[in-house]
């Protein structure tokens, strides 16, 4: 079972995706750090809890096949024991993460279009 709700995976997906295209990458230039998609995206994802983290990583291990949908519970186990890198930079290293994550709940039976959606009329 998921142990984050599908409506965070729907908003990294959003977000990714944001980042990828360079929609408001960076909101600002300066010395500071910077803000912007980002910086967004990474902080979001830091600031779920371990639960969370590794049941986002195994979604996105099942959207590339490392791991079948019925393998959910030992993905998750995986993404906990095998964590060397906080989970927000190994996932921000992919560049497919959105498409990854939207396959990954696919598998699972959850349709992230509708959640995606649900999320966009919202703003």
């Amino acid at each position: 079972m998921l142990q984050i709700a599908a409506d965070k995976i729907a908003h990294i997906i959003i977000r990714a995706r944001d980042y990828d295209s360079g929609v408001n990458a960076w909101a600002h230039q300066g010395s500071g750090r910077q803000h912007g998609t980002r910086t967004e995206l990474h902080d979001f994802i830091a600031n779920l809890n371990e639960d969370e983290q590794a049941s986002l990583v195994a979604v996105m291990w099942i959207g590339r096949d490392s791991f079948e949908p019925e393998e959910l519970s030992e993905a998750i186990d995986t993404a906990r024991v095998e964590r060397s890198i906080p989970t927000e930079d190994y996932l921000m290293g992919e560049p497919r993460l959105a498409d990854l994550l939207e396959a990954g709940l696919e598998a699972l039976g959850i349709s992230p279009g509708e959640i995606e959606n649900d999320l966009q009329r919202q703003v």
